[in-house]
């Protein structure tokens, strides 16, 4: 199983190297970041047939070819708000190309109606979730793997979902492939390990890892996304396609591996609590490297949720000044920004930010910088209305003539701002309510089972659910 993408914005050109020649069995493009799901909610609510990844058709039709001839399967989360609709643009991609690629999708992840019912407490605040500010314009819970097994058990080639959880999307396929048993903790714990190293895609060939000093990688301009060979023991190799760019070593796995990890020991998803403080890595030759170990516990009673909320609008001005007295210069600008914001418009200060890129902005002024030869003045602030946002970078593109001297390259822009927040709901409420549906009208709508049948006789025959 080979990683097509590790976000939204992720290329194009390594998906279509590892559908061509990794003689894969699934290609996973996974889209989908917290503030991306709750962004495409808002763009959903305006027509009815976006709310999906905008990049999502462009990729499959790119790999459908080599998919199709190579008996690859497909697995996305780039549904993100609207699987149906996503689904139904990929099909009429595929069918336009002439190419017999089934698609499915998976919905049940949107829980706005139960969040609203239920008002939980969100994490962080412990303040329920009706009290934050901002309107509530979406809940989508992190579903697991099993709804992605029964796709793929009733025969899809193309699976599409909204938000589930990332290494889910890999487990998911291999459950169905070596037909697993998803109460198998110890397993799914392994398969999860597995997932989350390639969930990511090339940051486990060595581009999150690179570094020109102590961690050079060569042929980063070609870097190649990883693919791994996997037995029914979830024991795995990872690697990449031979004359790519990057690396696969023990090190770029262990980096991978604590990626986003707040307790190895305690790896919470849908489908398992994984322990990956047992996982070991092994050189199995030139960017091969071996992974075993990992264990696990039963999955939790309750699934996490992504809350987003409409919080306005933000507005944002960017102007360079070098040479001497760049600093000053700088400074004097965003006083003059300031003052006129909070004189003409009434704009609050505290909801003004200001920083100055070149002077270790990234620090928060915790590095002095004493003499740059160049800052670049960037100011931004929230707002309620789209043309109160737009004032911040008027104001500062007007520096040009009315500012201090030698001030150029001016941008701005104005964004509509989702916040998120998390939750947690009970499954319960949540695991009736996930559906898979077919749209090349090859089969109807698949029941969701109790979990408890998840082992029944027809699923293991890989019928339907």
């Amino acid at each position: 199983m080979g990683a097509g993408a590790g976000f939204a914005g992720d290329r194009l050109d390594p998906a279509i190297a590892l559908a061509e020649h990794g003689k894969l069995d699934f290609l996973v493009f996974e889209l989908l970041g917290e503030r991306t799901v709750a962004a495409a909610q808002r763009r959903e609510r305006e027509s009815a047939d976006t709310g999906f990844d905008p990049t999502l058709v462009e990729r499959i039709r790119s790999v459908a070819g080599h998919c199709a001839a190579n008996g690859t399967r497909i697995v996305t989360n780039g549904g993100a708000a609207n699987p149906r609709a996503a689904a139904h643009a990929v099909a009429e991609a595929v069918r336009a190309l002439d190419i017999d690629l089934p698609v499915a999708y998976v919905t049940g992840d949107d829980v706005l109606r139960i969040v609203n019912d239920e008002d939980p407490l969100t994490w962080g605040t412990g303040q329920p979730a009706s009290t934050a500010d901002g309107e509530l314009i979406s809940a989508n819970a992190y579903l697991g793997a099993e709804p992605i097994r029964r796709a793929l058990d009733s025969g899809a080639r193309i699976v599409i979902t909204g938000r589930v959880a990332d290494p889910s999307l890999y487990v998911g396929a291999l459950a169905h492939y070596f037909d697993w048993d998803h109460s198998d903790a110890d397993l799914i714990g392994r398969a999860t390990v597995i997932g989350h190293l390639l969930e990511c895609a090339g940051q486990v060939t060595g581009g999150y890892f690179a570094d020109p000093v102590t961690k050079p990688v060569a042929g980063l301009a070609r870097l190649g996304f990883p693919f791994a060979d996997v037995d029914a023991d979830a024991q795995a190799v990872l690697s990449k396609l031979e004359g790519s760019g990057g690396e696969v070593t023990t090190r770029t796995c262990t980096e991978q591996l604590l990626y986003e990890v707040a307790d190895p020991s305690a790896y919470i998803t849908p489908d398992v609590i994984a322990d990956f403080s047992r996982v070991t890595f092994g050189e199995a030759g030139v960017d091969r490297v071996r992974v075993s170990g990992g264990t696990g516990t039963p999955r939790p009673s309750n699934l996490k949720v992504t809350l987003g909320y409409d919080s306005g609008w933000q507005g944002e001005g960017q102007l360079t000044y070098s040479g001497l007295r760049s600093k000053e210069r700088a400074e004097l600008a965003a006083a003059i920004v300031l003052e006129r914001l909070d004189d003409l418009y009434d704009v609050d200060p505290e909801s003004v930010f200001v920083e100055y890129i070149g002077m270790a902005a990234a620090f928060r002024g915790l590095v002095q910088v004493d003499d740059p030869a160049e800052v670049r003045l960037r100011i931004v602030g929230s707002a309620a209305t789209r043309q109160e946002a737009a004032i911040i970078g008027d104001e500062v593109e007007a520096l040009y003539t009315n500012g201090p001297a030698g001030g150029g390259g001016a941008r701005k822009s104005v964004i509509s701002v989702v916040s998120v927040k998390s939750c947690s709901v009970d499954r319960s409420t949540i695991e009736e309510a996930v559906t898979v549906e077919f749209v090349d009208g090859s089969a109807d709508e698949l029941a969701n089972n109790d979990p408890a049948d998840q082992n029944s006789d027809a699923r293991r025959k890989g019928g339907p659910a």
